[in-house]
Formats: C-alpha cells, sequence, structure tokens
C-alpha cells in the first residue's frame, strides 16, 4: 500500500546537512518530512573527525597536488589513492579534478571556501545550545604535526596563506608542542588553530540532533527514488509512499547525484571513502585533534577511545572496503602510539560526498526554485551544516543569503 503524505518542505537525506536544515526549518516555523533509509545522522556523519574546521580552507585539488597527483593516485602508500576497479567511471571527475587543481581555479576554490567557514563556530555553538548538546562541543583548538624540522619549515608558506585567508594560526616549535600534548612522541613542531572546536563524540551529538528533528519532523524511512515537478511543488516517490511538497531539499550527501539529474542538474558529484579505527580507553591520550601531516590522517580523543580517522580513497558506492586503507590508519597511529594494540576495538567506512572544486552544491536548481541542493560538502560537511542550513532556510523564506552562493550552484558545472 502506497501511503500519500504532503508537507511544506521536504528535505531528502537525514545526515548532518539535512538534519541541520531540518532543524533551521522547524525553528522558523516550516513543516518538514525527512526522507531518509537509515537512522538519522548514524551514516558517515558520525565517523569523522568531528572538527569544526575553520582553518580547512584549502581546497583538495592545488597546484602541488596536481603535479604529484600520479604518484599519489596509485602509491599505495598514499593518503590519497583509487580503487583502479573504479578508473573508468572515474576518469571525467579526475579531469575536472586537475583542471580545478590549477593555480588560477584552486585560489577562487579557496576564497570560496574560506568565505563558507566564516562564522562556522559561532553557527555550531547555537546550534549545540539549542539541542541540549553544548558540552559535546570541546573549544581546545587542533594541530598540525610535523615530525621534521623540514616539515616544519615546508609549512611556513602554507600558513602564510591561510592566514591571507582569515585564518588564526601559531606556529609551535617542539618543546611548545610538548606543553601541549605531552603525550605526543618528540616532533619539530606543529600548526595550532586555536579556533577550531572539535565534537568529542559525533554519534552522540548526531543522536541530539536526530532527537530534535524527528519530534516535530515525520521520518519516511525510505530512500527517495523518483523526483518529478507539478504546477504547485515536487511529487517525491519511493518504496511505499508518494510524497507532495512545496519545496524539495536534496541533502542526500554522496547518493544524490541521481536525484540531481531527476531536478534537471547535471552535477559531478561523486564519491570519497573515509575511513576510521578505534581503540577503547579509559583516558584519552591528547587532548584536541592532531593531524600528522605527512602521513594524513587525525588522531581524535573521543569520550572513551581514540579515532583515528583519514585518507581519501576514490571507489564509489559499490566496491567494499579496503583491508589496505585499514591496515594504513592502523600502521599510522601505531608509529604515533606505538603501544596501541595491533588490532583496533572497531573500524568503519563512509562515503564522502566529492565535487572536483571541492565546495559543495547549495542552491536553487536551474529548473526552478522549488528544488534546492544542499550537498557535496567532502571533508567539511559537518563544519558547515549549520552554514548551509542558513542558507537554504534564507533562500525558501525568500531572503537573500549573507553571502554570496554564485560559486555554489548547480548551474556552475
Amino acid at each position: 500500500m502506497t501511503r500519500h503524505v504532503t508537507t511544506d518542505v521536504a528535505v531528502l537525506g537525514a545526515g548532518v546537512i539535512g538534519l541541520a536544515v531540518a532543524e533551521r526549518l522547524l525553528a522558523e516555523g516550516r513543516t518538514v518530512t525527512l526522507v531518509d533509509p537509515g537512522d538519522p545522522g548514524m551514516g558517515t556523519s558520525y565517523g569523522n573527525a568531528g572538527t569544526i574546521a575553520d582553518y580547512a580552507v584549502n581546497p583538495v585539488g592545488t597546484p602541488d597536488v596536481l603535479r604529484a597527483l600520479p604518484t599519489l593516485l596509485f602509491d599505495r602508500t598514499s593518503p590519497l589513492a583509487i580503487r583502479r576497479e573504479a578508473l573508468p567511471s572515474l576518469l571525467p571527475w579526475l579531469l575536472r579534478f586537475a583542471f580545478q587543481s590549477l593555480p588560477g581555479p584552486a585560489r577562487h576554490n579557496g576564497l570560496a571556501i574560506a568565505a563558507l567557514l566564516q562564522g562556522a563556530g559561532p553557527l555550531w555553538q547555537g546550534l549545540a545550545d539549542r539541542i541540549g548538546a553544548a558540552g559535546i562541543l570541546q573549544p581546545r583548538g587542533a594541530l598540525y604535526l610535523y615530525e621534521t624540522a623540514a616539515q616544519r619549515r615546508a609549512a611556513e608558506a602554507d600558513m602564510a596563506g591561510r592566514r591571507a585567508l582569515g585564518v588564526t594560526v601559531d606556529l609551535l616549535n617542539g618543546p611548545e608542542l610538548a606543553q601541549l600534548e605531552p603525550a605526543l612522541p618528540s616532533m619539530a613542531g606543529a600548526a595550532y588553530f586555536p579556533k577550531a572546536v572539535f565534537l568529542n563524540d559525533p554519534g552522540a551529538m548526531m543522536r541530539a540532533l536526530a532527537a530534535r528533528v524527528t519530534a516535530k519532523a515525520e521520518h519516511l524511512r525510505a530512500p527517495a527514488q523518483t523526483l518529478s515537478r507539478t504546477a504547485d511543488g515536487v511529487i517525491v516517490e519511493g518504496p511505499g509512499f508518494r510524497l507532495h511538497a512545496r519545496r524539495v531539499v536534496i541533502a542526500a550527501g554522496a547518493h544524490s547525484r541521481k536525484l540531481a539529474a531527476q531536478a534537471g542538474d547535471r552535477v559531478p558529484l561523486d564519491t570519497e571513502r573515509g575511513y576510521h579505527v578505534e581503540w577503547d580507553m579509559a583516558a584519552p591520550r591528547l587532548s584536541r585533534p592532531c593531524c600528522p601531516t605527512a602521513r594524513g590522517f587525525y588522531l581524535c580523543p573521543m569520550s572513551g577511545r581514540l579515532r583515528a580517522v583519514g585518507t581519501v580513497e576514490l571507489g564509489g558506492l559499490t566496491l567494499p572496503p579496503s583491508a589496505h586503507r585499514i591496515r594504513k590508519l592502523v600502521e599510522g597511529a601505531r608509529a604515533i602510539f606505538p603501544d596501541l594494540p595491533e588490532n583496533p576495538d572497531r573500524d568503519w567506512m563512509g562515503f564522502r560526498p566529492s565535487l572536483p572544486d571541492s565546495l559543495p552544491v547549495i542552491g536553487p536548481s536551474r529548473g526552478g526554485p522549488e528544488v534546492i541542493h544542499a550537498y557535496g560538502h567532502g571533508h567539511l560537511g559537518v563544519t558547515l551544516a549549520p552554514v548551509t542550513a542558513r542558507i537554504v532556510a534564507d533562500l525558501i523564506a525568500g531572503r537573500m543569503p549573507e553571502m554570496d552562493i554564485a560559486s555554489l550552484r548547480p548551474g556552475r558545472f
């Protein structure tokens, strides 16, 4: 039997972006229906580094990355890798990524990311306060670790570029780093981002956000399969339901491309596969997220456990997890803390929605403003959730967003 539902706004996807959008719309008095087959917030949104990364202004694609791309993609020890089985389908995305890594596009993308990140921390504080989860936010900053003097010297130009984009960062020497994180082995220094905030339990934050939303919004626990416009809105259909909405927000993360195409927008969205491993421990060894930059992952002091999270694997949505990627995370973490057990207590893989220019897609469909796109945040989904929610709420209310979203619109491709 098909269930017929009518709503003001349908939010397709219940990850952190969809939940933050729904929370904002509900606060403005709108009727919201979530459409997602899974438990809200329990996909990629809970398995990340938990960092509200105001400092992450650099796109993935840069001239340095472009020069090293062949090595990065096909070296099995690289923090950026490709599943060779997926190469034919990924080739168009990779060609766009190569273009976006040229100096001009990369500079433009960095400016756009920096503009998006403005105010992410305060917006997260407001969101956490509203859902009763402020204690999960830890305002302790974050660290990029440099294991050698050469790495620290090479970081000076990078940090100068970040400062030019408004990032607050201090370069520390080895003794200064040891004062902040005495459990770390001796290192040459670090970049300290004092304004960064992290979630010491992303899963708990997602559950609090989901509880707030689902207390007021209906949740259709099924995938959105088709989307079509009508004279007075949009029809969304899936197994067992037919939903009529005045507005639809596509926020289905890595699963958004097909829905975007049905809305009339061809978006080159593909998937980065991210991994984490965790060791349970009563007392965290670190006070804040720490990224050994040469190894390409984060060590994060989560509640009751240490999480090693990161690496980038391009491989689509269907291939199984890579045992090699998991093993590299374990090896990297044990290079920093050799006494960690060889077998972590758990491992995980999730899908990051990724665009070649490292910018999300946020804005109205070219086919009409009754469909709004909100996906493709890559490594910044958690960071940008309340920022995206504010933009989407403005668009639905007919208000001019506080920032220029021309660089984010689906029509840019």
